[in-house]
């Protein structure tokens, strides 16, 4: 095939219009590289990406029980007879494939669950569906915080592929009791913990946690008992309780109970809020109607209290219906109830005037002291909304804030924290380079958040002249536009940042390169040249008619010739590898071989009588590019020669450890430094008082590359007495060894 992997055959025929049925085990997904390796000790060679299986328009699991499987084994429908008890005794232990098809199982369902999302999203599914367990934990700022995230942690422990989703949810007001210190160090445990925390925005609360819980699927919410004192639940059943009734049947309420139960909270949310719905329609039945009971009550009493005393009663109802409704309603109820005072309590009675002037400033007086009571109570009910929304605002900067302390710089991250912040259905960062050019999105998230122009959007916040910020779901009040113009330079900032960083990678780059070439041109001004002055040299000389050269100076100066070109081509050769690998095209053509038949062939280029080699055949194959490593292995043996006393030979051994093997070349030269051991395999270095003519310093950079291709280690260690060794490690072929399965757990797709 032309294609280096079969993955990349499936995808040019599923361009070419052709349906493609293949299996795939578990074991060779490439996000579980690691994971299958920590479970059986084998680092799979060939991987596929995760993307090309999850494209697949169908994938179906093929599960076997382990037993069932090494029965199957055990009869030979596998392997061979004489491979059977090495498998079943490494690769395929019980526990092995348990955990495989444990695996498998998981990722099957993460893609099952992708299917389902896209499924509830076109069809507008509200109602939650417990196909996977997913907790959220509501969170009030209170230490109780801690205890709740933690029980929820044990609960999602009892299920595999459990979730947990903790959520802060904020009045719009911004009348809450929570502590921001708190809810970082609640934010931080459920992090630790693995889950996701999020902050949202609701009046509403119970009906803001319900609809976050039912947007992200959740079957389970986790609670905590209320912290109200008894005589606080007058003012409603509380969260836990609204929520546990309209829950429905399809979500689960735990309510946990916890060491801050009934130890208060301060005064009700409602004190501090503005003057909501209710307030007002109860300030209004106690300014119009409480007058009128108030009238017939005392009309129908016998007894005469006094028109003092009735304006007090009066005068009662009003500062209630300034407590209750404000403003308003206690005006109201000052009109009326002066009008009914006139007419049924000042003499002359059942009259509209009034014959006597103390009357008369005693009804100014109650107008004006109604007045004065119902203004102090409707200004101190806008003062505290202002001051609650100022600290809402400073929760959310502050939040914000933190996010960019912790490092959260990702563009999307930020958009879907303003997305949730003020519950909208898509936030996207919209610029463009000049005024009449079009607007382009540089990023998005959420259902819709693509769209052409600003003006389109239901809100949006400008940044500069050439930026903006849309969010498109509902009209949001002006004074949210505060936070929102913070969250939008913020954006701008963090897509700066973003542009900086891929420049500074890029100049990055940019600046290697430059010092490879500066230093590719020192080494072709001298050590390039050193060869060709010494051909240049002799070959003058032979075509020189002034000298007769006799045949034995003749075949002298083609040595010469010959010489100084293959120390050319040698060095040519390690400039063009460095270049394959600081471009990233080499490419390995893995195969299974013994080393006793590379080695000896990377020795060509050594004097006879200057290497011992000492690789036994019994060691076990391994997976390499056969002309990668016999390139590598001559480098690090021409190094080590270079470098070696004349009488002592250089030392190349091989062992077996474990599932590596080990390839030793141990010199007895002046060694090198520990400080010193990683820039000797930095390209252009040489060490120590190398003569100038011996190479560009490239050849331990190259064999480095080389390995590390070849998923293998390259480092340098001293030798014992004096001198250096070099480490070259492989990993052994599975074909000496526990035997990989070919598929003991698959999907086709």
């Amino acid at each position: 095939s032309r294609n280096a992997k079969r993955w990349q055959d499936v995808e040019e025929l599923l361009e070419a219009g052709v349906d493609v049925i293949s299996t795939v085990n578990i074991q060779h997904l490439e996000s579980l590289g690691d994971v299958v390796e920590s479970i059986t000790g084998v680092r799979q060679r060939e991987t596929v990406p995760d993307e090309v299986v999850r494209r697949a328009d169908q994938i179906e699991l093929v599960d076997m029980s382990p037993q069932a499987l090494r029965r199957r084994m055990a009869h030979g429908n596998i392997y061979k007879a004489d491979k059977v008890d090495a498998a079943l005794s490494n690769y395929f232990r019980p526990g092995n494939l348990t955990a495989l098809r444990e695996l498998a199982l998981l990722w099957v369902a993460d893609r099952v669950d992708e299917y389902l999302q896209e499924y509830r999203g076109e069809h507008d599914i509200r109602s939650t569906w417990q196909a996977r367990e997913r907790i959220v934990v509501g969170l009030t700022g209170g230490p109780e915080g801690r205890t709740l995230i933690r029980r929820a942690a044990r609960m999602a422990a009892k299920g595999s592929g459990s979730e947990i989703l903790a959520v802060y949810i904020a009045r719009s007001d911004g009348l809450t009791a929570a502590s921001p210190k708190e809810l970082a160090v609640q934010r931080t445990l459920v992090e630790d913990l693995g889950g996701t925390f999020h902050h949202v925005i609701g009046d509403d609360i119970p009906a803001a946690l319900l609809e976050f819980a039912r947007g992200v699927n959740a079957t389970q919410i986790v609670l905590g008992s209320s912290r109200r004192k008894s005589w606080q639940y007058v003012f409603g059943p509380g969260v836990g309780a609204t929520v546990a009734r309209e829950s429905g049947p399809d979500l689960d309420v735990h309510i946990v109970t916890h060491g801050e139960v009934a130890k208060g909270r301060g005064l009700p949310v409602a004190r501090g809020a503005r003057l909501g719905r209710s307030r007002i329609i109860w300030g209004r039945l106690v300014g119009v109607v409480g007058p009128a009971l108030l009238t017939l009550l005392l009309t129908h009493v016998d007894a005469d209290l006094g028109l003092a005393n009735d304006m007090l009663l009066f005068l009662t109802l009003t500062v209630a219906a300034a407590l209750l409704g404000g403003l308003a309603p206690a005006l109201a109820s000052a009109a009326f109830g002066s009008l009914l005072l006139n007419y049924y309590f000042t003499p002359p009675l059942h009259q509209w005037t009034i014959s006597d002037a103390k009357n008369i400033v005693a009804i100014v007086v109650f107008v004006s002291v109604a007045i004065s009571v119902a203004s102090v109570v409707d200004l101190a009910a806008r003062r505290t909304h202002q001051a609650a929304r100022l600290r809402a605002e400073s929760e959310i900067l502050a939040h914000l804030a933190g996010s960019v302390l912790r490092g959260e710089n990702s563009l999307e991250s930020l958009l879907e924290t303003v997305r949730e912040t003020f519950a909208m259905e898509g936030v996207a960062l919209l610029e463009r380079e000049s005024d009449v050019t079009p607007w382009t999105c540089a990023g998005g998230v959420g259902d819709r958040p693509h769209v052409g122009r600003p003006e389109d959007a239901d809100v949006d916040v400008p940044v500069g002249d050439h930026m903006a910020l849309a969010l498109t779901g509902r009209v949001l009040p002006a004074e949210d536009r505060r936070v929102l113009a913070a969250f939008a330079a913020q954006a701008a900032v963090v897509l700066d940042r973003q542009r900086l960083q891929s420049e500074a990678d890029r100049a990055r780059t940019l600046a290697e390169g430059n010092r490879i070439r500066t230093a590719l041109l020192a080494a072709v001004s001298h050590d390039l040249r050193t060869p060709l002055a010494g051909i240049k040299a002799a070959v003058t000389s032979l075509r020189s008619e002034d000298v007769e050269w006799s045949e034995e100076d003749r075949a002298e100066l083609l040595e010469g010739i010959e010489a100084g070109a293959d120390r050319l081509d040698h060095l040519v050769g390690n400039l063009l590898d460095m270049s394959r690998l600081q471009t990233g095209t080499v490419t390995p053509l893995i195969r299974e071989i013994d080393l006793d038949e590379v080695v000896p062939m990377a020795l060509g280029g050594v004097p006879d009588g200057s290497v011992e080699l000492d690789v036994p055949e019994d060691l076990p194959m391994v997976a390499v590019d056969k002309g990668l490593l016999e390139r590598a292995v001559a480098n690090i043996v021409e190094n080590a020669v270079k470098y070696a006393p004349e009488d002592e030979p250089v030392l190349v051994s091989a062992s077996a450890l474990g599932d590596r093997v080990e390839l030793r070349v141990v010199d007895r030269g002046p060694g090198v430094p520990d400080d010193a051991k990683e820039r000797i395999f930095e390209p252009f270095q040489r060490y120590g008082d190398a003569p100038r003519g011996s190479g560009v310093g490239l050849g331990l950079a190259v064999a480095r590359g080389f390995v590390e291709s070849m998923r293998g280690t390259l480092d340098a260690e001293d030798t014992p007495g004096g001198g250096l060794t070099m480490v070259l490690t492989l990993k052994a072929a599975a074909g000496r060894r526990a035997p990989v399965p070919d598929r003991p757990i698959q999907m086709i797709s």
